[in-house]
């Protein structure tokens, strides 16, 4: 990567008040649900409440800001009904301890289409409101652009493949918009593939992997240089992925399996594959696949993100893992409870001996260098 492509801010005042934003270590997220949050709380003006701040969520511009986080994937997600998280209610256990539950229902297209258009909505308005403070990138220039313009980059990433007809015609309209990457399921069938089942504890093995109209998405995202995110399909899925795919193998928001035995986590096969590809893996901060019982409870230990992203280092290398918080769509441990709170991770890791130059590197530098050699 060229050096001048790494300065990560500028000089240039800002209508903004910035505080900390140029003191701390930058951090460019691998994946958030800030969108769905928004689309879902049926707020009169969730444009303003993201550029002003509120007291709801994990993310929005002010706890951004606060957190020195310069950018990063924010999801576009279809949730499966108006109560997206009733099937949690349908919880399960049997003799051997092992809890689940089922899959949501396939979703129809046009309701998955429908909430996608709203939150683009949202985002656009967030956009032209905030008067350069918040910027759709499309390229990997423009993220950088925007960086050093100290401007919130946003990378679009759709979180299952719903939305999308099997003619891909709405993904020509999303790639329009901005879209550059996307994982072919969440944790719900469609017609791309099978998203791993919520089970703990399991093997990431639970079931068929992509369709063959999903070989031909990963095909097309290639073609089109939109990132083909992993971290929702089943073990099955992930290798389908890496026989088809020539870019480098992407898990946004995951964690090490043999650390939380969560089907959500890789296995160290799957690591090494994603090595071998020089892709990226993004440290989940959900607590459910931190913990080793993997319980959702806030209380959780921040030692446990130091001790993953320790393993994952250790089995992709420095130069293949960041953060991927799954801010706002997951309960996270109350020490790092918002986008404001990012510093206290990367304190944490510099407790625990990490150089400047590796905290750069986990906190931004190494999604920004597999943007670079992947988007246009």
């Amino acid at each position: 990567m060229k050096q001048e492509k790494m300065v990560l801010f500028s000089n240039k005042p800002r209508h903004l008040q910035k505080g900390k934003y140029m003191q701390n270590i930058p951090v460019f997220d691998g994946h958030n649900d800030a969108l769905g949050r928004m689309y879902m709380s049926k707020s009169a003006n969730p444009a303003q409440g993201f550029l002003n701040g509120q007291d709801e969520g994990h993310l929005d511009l002010i706890k951004a800001r606060a957190g020195s986080m310069v950018g990063g994937f924010f999801a576009l997600y279809s949730p499966s009904s108006d109560d997206p998280l009733g099937f949690l209610s349908k919880l399960q256990s049997d003799d051997d301890g092992v809890v689940s539950i089922p899959n949501p229902p396939p979703l129809g297209i046009e309701d998955a289409q429908r909430s996608i258009i709203s939150q683009m909505s949202i985002l656009a308005k967030i956009e032209r409101e905030s008067l350069g403070d918040v910027v759709i990138c499309k390229t990997s220039t423009a993220l950088q652009e925007a960086i050093r313009n100290e401007s919130l980059a946003i990378l679009l990433h759709l979180e299952g493949a719903d939305a999308i007809d099997e003619n891909f015609d709405f993904l020509e309209i999303l790639y329009r918009f901005g879209l550059r990457s996307i994982g072919p399921v969440w944790s719900r069938d469609n017609i791309f593939g099978y998203g791993v089942p919520f089970r703990f504890p399991s093997s990431p093995d639970l079931g068929e992997g992509l369709t063959s109209r999903g070989e031909d998405l990963v095909r097309l995202c290639n073609e089109m240089k939109i990132l083909v995110d992993t971290a929702h399909t089943t073990e099955k899925g992930f290798w389908d992925i890496a026989k088809i795919s020539n870019a480098p193998l992407i898990a946004t928001h995951s964690n090490a399996h043999a650390l939380c035995p969560s089907p959500r986590n890789l296995t160290d096969r799957q690591l090494h594959a994603i090595r071998d590809t020089d892709g990226m893996v993004g440290l989940n901060f959900a607590t459910g696949f931190l913990r080793s019982d993997g319980a959702m409870r806030p209380d959780t230990d921040l030692q446990l993100m130091v001790e993953q992203i320790d393993y994952l280092i250790g089995v992709v290398g420095e130069n293949h893992v960041g953060f991927g918080s799954d801010y706002d769509g997951a309960i996270v441990p109350e020490s790092v409870a918002t986008a404001a709170k990012l510093p206290v991770l990367v304190d944490a890791l510099r407790h625990r001996g990490y150089s400047e130059e590796l905290l750069q590197k986990i906190a931004s530098k190494n999604w920004l260098s597999v943007l670079e050699k992947t988007i246009e």
